[in-house]
């Protein structure tokens, strides 16, 4: 039998549901949408550029700090660690003259996700903040 998360074994019937982050879900997309893109830029650089390796190693440092700040983009300073990793993707356009273009795309992404994901998760705050006050004022009678 598989073993119950915390959040699971702590659940007691009537306890209301955690609002989950749509910003955090939206940028998390983003970033691992774009580790993908560089690990290909990686790649492509060492395919073109004399199978140098540093290209791929640069590409995976990349890659997986990409990845790493999904775990980090709830917190203050997340979304800042994003925006230099978009700055970061963006620079690959000096080796590859198309990620100028990819780069900003993915900037632009970057910011909706941000912009739209913080709009989508204060309007669920006000309507659980709604709902909550709508239930103390109609108590359930039973």
């Amino acid at each position: 039998m598989a073993r119950l998360t915390k959040a699971q074994r702590e659940w007691r019937p009537g306890m209301p549901k955690k609002l989950r982050s749509t910003k955090a879900m939206f940028a998390s997309t983003v970033l691992v949408l774009e580790a993908f893109v560089a690990l290909f830029l990686g790649l492509g650089l060492f395919g073109v550029h004399g199978k140098n390796p540093v290209y791929l190693l640069v590409a995976g440092v990349l890659a997986v700090l990409m990845v790493a700040t999904c775990a980090v983009i709830g917190r203050k300073w997340g979304p800042a660690v994003g925006w230099i990793l978009q700055l970061l993707l963006i620079a690959g356009g000096f080796w590859e003259t198309s990620m100028f273009v990819v780069g900003v795309l993915f900037a632009i992404a970057w910011w909706y996700a941000l912009h739209m994901g913080g709009r989508i998760d204060r309007e669920n705050r006000a309507r659980a903040r709604q709902q909550a006050e709508w239930e103390a004022a109609h108590p359930e009678e039973g």
